[in-house]
């Protein structure tokens, strides 16, 4: 066997994280290696909740057992509390203190698993979107492997407004393999700074507000975001309320950020980059997509010197560069096609240069009005490499207060239908028009 030292201090602590458990309902011990492994985990020395007090029944308060658990893992100068097999009630806040770690048995993002394996449900701010938190991670904290479900939400519109379910307060906070079934508002990474941040496997269906970024003062890395309707399907009272009024990724001040695999669907927004009292966006996006609603893009705000960059990227359905934006804003081999109501499927202003390399383009301007499927009206453009797919459609209108414009190299299918109102500032040439419309294939 091997030896196991235990200190009269390390037996002097436990005694009290007993006394503190009982606000859970149970005294609590140390888990040992051999019941954790039971229960699917492998981390040496790690505590259960269980061993806390925590029934994880859907019907006692948990709270206080996962309080005592999270402090228990902090005074032993960071620990990881596993969270076996069990639908917790927690009706109050949890904090998940400096250099500890909150994990379940997921070891990916789940669907339908409210009830099934680790899962936390809460009742804590229902009514009340501006109330605190429901979890805040600290400095080093870690959740993993959960699913937080709202039972008291309903499935009509509108919807219950809940706060922030995740909210990061130090640097170095991390979500990994969480779903979120149900939440109003899903993860707070800018209210307070969170700087070199790391989320992957997050997937949720957040029915007002998805993932606020701000005040990142070093890179931050999100990876394998989906916000999906994990919680009610199409098309729906509480679905078409999104539609309305949901945001899926606002981006404030970021000194970098990394975004790869991060989608979203029937949101009013998808991407929305703005300015905060902390400052700009500087954010780089590989693989990213807003899927099905009427905004994909909307920049009111991007870093002077560094910007917004997508590759690789989906978009349904437009683009809008507000009047305030100043920095650079990239398109580099994306897809861009419509929802019903799309016109443009670019429109923009402000200062900013906005440059589109080997985009594609099909099914702008729904309603035949006319419309351009991009529509410069100042700062810059660059339409470089690109294929414009709806036959016999405006491709380009570049406005009188457009400062600088380029347009090369691109094919038009149909005639060439590009107006110029900015003159001697608009380069364009070297562009292949199909002169015939395609011929269309017999079902």
């Amino acid at each position: 066997m091997e030896r196991s030292d235990v200190s009269r201090r390390d037996l002097l602590r436990r005694a009290g994280w007993m006394a503190a458990g009982a606000a859970g309902g149970s005294m609590a011990t140390s888990a040992s290696a051999s019941s954790l492994a039971e229960r699917g985990f492998s981390a040496p020395g790690a505590l259960d909740v269980r061993d806390f007090g925590a029934v994880g029944d859907g019907k006692k308060d948990d709270t206080g057992a996962f309080r005592a658990a999270v402090a228990a893992a902090a005074e032993q100068g960071g620990n990881l509390v596993a969270v076996p097999r069990g639908d917790y009630l927690l009706e109050g806040t949890l904090e998940v203190p400096d250099d500890v770690v909150l994990e379940g048995v997921w070891r990916g993002p789940t669907i339908g698993t409210q009830s099934r394996g680790s899962a936390i449900h809460t009742t804590w701010g229902e009514g009340k979107a501006d109330a605190e938190p429901f979890i805040v991670l600290r400095r080093n904290a870690t959740l993993s492997g959960l699913t937080i479900f709202h039972p008291k939400q309903v499935r009509k519109s509108p919807p219950v407004p809940y706060p922030w379910t995740v909210r990061g307060n130090g640097d170095n906070c991390t979500l990994r393999n969480v779903l979120m079934v149900n939440p109003y508002q899903a993860v707070d990474f800018g209210t307070l700074p969170a700087g070199r941040h790391y989320i992957n496997g997050l997937y949720a269906q957040a029915l007002y507000r998805g993932l606020f970024i701000d005040q990142c003062y070093d890179v931050g890395r999100v990876e394998n975001v989906h916000f999906w309707p994990f919680f009610e399907v199409w098309q729906t009272d509480l679905k078409q309320f999104t539609e309305r009024e949901g945001i899926a990724f606002v981006i404030g001040r970021t000194d970098w950020e990394y975004m790869t695999n991060c989608f979203c669907i029937g949101y009013r927004v998808g991407f929305h980059f703005v300015k905060t009292k902390a400052g700009t966006p500087n954010v780089v996006l590989t693989q990213c997509g807003s899927d099905i609603g009427p905004t994909a893009v909307r920049v009111s705000a991007s870093m002077d010197h560094a910007g917004i960059s997508f590759s690789n990227g989906q978009f349904m359905a437009t683009v809008e560069v507000e009047p305030e934006a100043r920095g650079p804003v990239k398109f580099t081999s994306c897809g861009f096609w419509p929802v019903p109501e799309t016109g443009p499927q670019a429109v923009l202003q402000g200062s900013s240069h906005v440059t589109f390399t080997g985009c594609h383009f099909s099914g702008w301007d729904q309603k035949n009005a006319g419309v351009p499927c991009i529509d410069v009206r100042s700062g810059g453009v660059t339409v470089s490499g690109c294929e414009f797919m709806a036959e016999g459609k405006a491709q380009i209108e570049i406005g009188k207060s457009v400062e600088a414009a380029v347009v090369v190299g691109n094919r038009f299918r149909g005639a060439q239908r590009v107006t110029n109102h900015a003159g001697s500032r608009a380069q364009i040439g070297l562009n292949v028009a199909d002169a015939k419309p395609r011929a269309r294939r017999k079902s």
